[in-house]
């Protein structure tokens, strides 16, 4: 049996993030080339109205406290090519043309290690 939805934030068309208790929301972005998972980060309603505006992704810093853009000191960039909302409208998936490397590390995506029984691997 399916169950039919009633609230408007699930099922309606207005767009209505829900943040959490501190205000945030989690952000995913992929590569639009081949639909690589790069990182993840966390989005404030700035940060997301920004990102709307400019066309370049932008988060919230949680260490930092503070926007950052994402290349604002490397140069590598993340150019929004369309951004989609989940069910419940508490987390983002940015779909980016990157310019470089995503992780701070150097490495094309946050996610350059596999976990094995006993250690990571490198990819």
């Amino acid at each position: 049996m399916t169950a039919i939805m009633t609230d408007e934030r699930e099922t309606g068309l207005t767009l209505d993030p829900k943040y959490d208790a501190s205000g945030l929301v989690t952000a995913v972005v992929t590569d639009v080339s081949d639909g690589a998972v790069l990182m993840v980060g966390h989005m404030n309603a700035d940060a997301f109205a920004k990102t709307r505006e400019t066309g370049t992704a932008v988060f919230f810093s949680r260490s930092r406290q503070r926007l950052w853009k994402k290349g604002e000191s490397s140069g590598h960039f993340l150019h929004v090519v369309e951004m989609r909302i989940d069910c419940d409208q508490d987390a983002i998936w940015i779909i980016a043309e990157p310019k470089g490397p995503t992780c701070h590390t150097g490495e094309r995506s946050c996610f350059y290690r596999r976990i094995t029984d006993d250690y990571l691997e490198r990819l």
